[in-house]
């Protein structure tokens, strides 16, 4: 039975929107599933799919929090 962990932040790409939508969610279990069952032959009502949302302040790439790590490569860019 394998079990899958996606973790993404907090955060939406639609206007309005602060979170992963539940359709989003939804497309995302189908997809790994659907990639388990293709790949490995792992039946689909055998793999569980487990979704984590982390606030953009508990995520951190290059030793920055994520919010400052963005706006110090945005400001690299302009």
């Amino acid at each position: 039975m394998p079990m899958v962990t996606v973790q993404v932040t907090r955060e939406g790409n639609l206007p309005g929107v602060d979170r992963v939508t539940a359709d989003q969610k939804a497309a995302i279990y189908k997809g790994i599933s659907q990639l388990l069952l293709d790949v490995l032959d792992k039946q689909v009502d055998r793999t569980w799919v487990i979704f984590q949302e982390v606030e953009l302040e508990d995520w951190s790439q290059g030793g920055l929090p994520l919010p400052e790590y963005r706006k110090q490569q945005a400001s690299k860019a302009s």
